[in-house]
């Protein structure tokens, strides 16, 4: 293996583990922890607004990234429809969420993640001039990229915020009187 493609073979085990920690939450009941939600939305709407500003110079990018953030809020939402709270006697209150809607995006970032490496793996080939660097990857986000970018992010917002919202009503129609 060439020196140059180290990095990448450092960065694929931390991606799979990302990958395996995000397909791991989309079945069976998950605790809802309210700071660890509250902490996503914020910075799920960080990368979103950093992706916005980094759109500004190419309008196709902010379009597909705009794009994505409205289908994600409308899939986050038929999420929300789909999910059933329950209360577990050791975890607490619990959500159950749709697990089509999780694999379905999964799916799309990884196929997503795996048709850029496979567009990008022949100027990865190349050795670069100098030793450190990564070797250029061309034009690294397209519109598609955006797109599904955006998906997760607006879907994340909406979902996460909604849950909040329904696991206080969850609670008050729970409520001990």
């Amino acid at each position: 293996m060439p020196a140059h493609l180290t990095n990448y073979l450092v960065m694929l085990p931390i991606l799979a583990w990302m990958v395996w920690r995000r397909v791991s939450r989309q079945f069976g009941r998950q605790p809802i922890r309210r700071k660890r939600m509250l902490f996503r939305i914020v910075m799920f709407a960080l990368i979103g607004g950093l992706l916005a500003l980094g759109g500004l110079h190419r309008l196709a990018l902010a379009e597909g990234l705009a794009g994505g953030v409205l289908i994600g809020g409308a899939i986050g939402l038929l999420g929300l429809r789909l999910t059933r709270f329950e209360v577990d006697p050791v975890k607490g209150d619990c959500y159950v969420p749709n697990p089509w809607i999780g694999a379905l995006l999964t799916a799309l970032l990884l196929g997503r993640l795996a048709w850029r490496m496979l567009v990008a793996w022949p100027s990865m080939q190349q050795v670069p001039a100098d030793p450190g660097a990564m070797p250029p990857m061309g034009h690294a986000l397209t519109p598609l990229t955006m797109l599904v970018v955006g998906l997760l992010v607006g879907y994340y917002i909406a979902y996460f915020s909604g849950l909040l919202i329904h696991h206080r009503r969850f609670q008050r129609a729970h409520a001990v009187p």
